[in-house]
């Protein structure tokens, strides 16, 4: 039994309060955004411009879950085992304001939650991917709401097994979302080819706006990729990021020419890992009959362009 009067707040205790609210917080937050992504996933929406983007929310999600949790699930624990050992701490100021915030958060979030869905159903728009979130929403809410509401009423020199078990069903859970994350964006290893690809297309638009660039100067095409090394601009050709070899260029006639690279993933639709698609080229460049937009599979792809003449009689006409 320590010797500090009853319901006084120390240091440590309002630094415990604030660490595990704070780690609370934006685990839920976390945990919601990364369900919200899920089933983004899985009930795309053909309105949304950049679909790819989810990636990168699951990313930041995990990875806050990842050392938010257990910071959390650490510091409750350490403040449970201070309630035994000082029952007084129950009715410490900081302890209740903080535990009574929370309960108004999560009522809060309920109320509007309920809110949201009557008004999309009155409008007409209440559909699967809709409500799933708003499921979402509605059940980390009174999970926390009710769980709390519980703390605060319970006698803290009690002996109970609520608290181990709503840790492990908890953190199952949230174990379970994160493990299930890797099944979308992929493995750190993956991730890390995609981002390689996502670097050569990079180095593809580069080199084919230096190679317009130097067309547009000089009314022909560029005859290897040294060709558009400028010393005054400092422009030299970029390179494979993994092989440090040299992409491969081909001049195929008067206007058109080819790139090629050697890609470590998959990606037939063109897309950015980051978010949206890449840009199409500046020139006009036709693919059966639709632009290509960097579309790859794993393996050597490589990109044809044809410049159109009519686009730049005006650029041409300034030099």
């Amino acid at each position: 039994m320590t010797n500090q009067l009853p319901g006084k707040s120390t240091a440590k205790d309002v630094f415990s309060y604030l660490l595990m609210i704070t780690m609370l917080y934006v685990g839920v937050v976390s945990f919601i955004t990364l369900l919200f992504q899920y089933v983004n996933a899985s009930f795309p929406d053909v309105l949304e411009y950049y679909p790819m983007g989810q990636y990168e929310a699951m990313r930041m999600a995990i990875s806050a879950l990842l050392i938010v949790w257990p910071v959390y699930m650490l510091t409750s624990w350490f403040i449970g085992k201070d309630l035994r050992v000082d029952g007084a701490k129950r009715d410490i100021w900081v302890r209740k304001w903080l535990l009574y915030l929370t309960l108004f958060v999560a009522s809060l979030t309920v109320i509007i939650d309920l809110i949201t869905l009557v008004n999309y159903f009155l409008n007409g728009e209440v559909t699967t991917r809709f409500v799933l979130k708003v499921l979402v929403v509605l059940i980390v809410a009174v999970a926390v709401l009710a769980f709390y509401l519980w703390e605060l009423r319970r006698d803290p020199s009690a002996k109970t097994r609520v608290t181990k078990i709503s840790a492990i069903v908890s953190s199952t859970v949230i174990l379970i979302a994160i493990i299930a994350g890797f099944f979308i964006i992929g493995t750190p290893k993956e991730q890390r080819a995609m981002r390689m690809d996502e670097q050569r297309v990079y180095d593809l638009q580069s080199i084919q706006n230096s190679t317009l660039d130097y067309w547009i100067r000089k009314d022909v095409l560029p005859e290897t990729l040294a060709t558009l090394q400028d010393p005054f601009s400092g422009y030299v050709a970029p390179v494979d990021p993994l092989t440090g070899e040299s992409y491969e260029y081909t001049v195929k006639g008067d206007l058109e020419f080819e790139m090629c690279a050697v890609f470590q993933t998959d990606n037939p639709a063109g897309m950015n890992p980051n978010g949206g698609v890449y840009p199409r080229a500046v020139y006009n460049v036709y693919s059966d009959s639709s632009f290509d937009i960097w579309t790859h599979g794993v393996g050597r792809t490589c990109f044809t362009r044809v410049i159109d003449p009519d686009l730049y009689d005006e650029v041409k006409a300034g030099f």
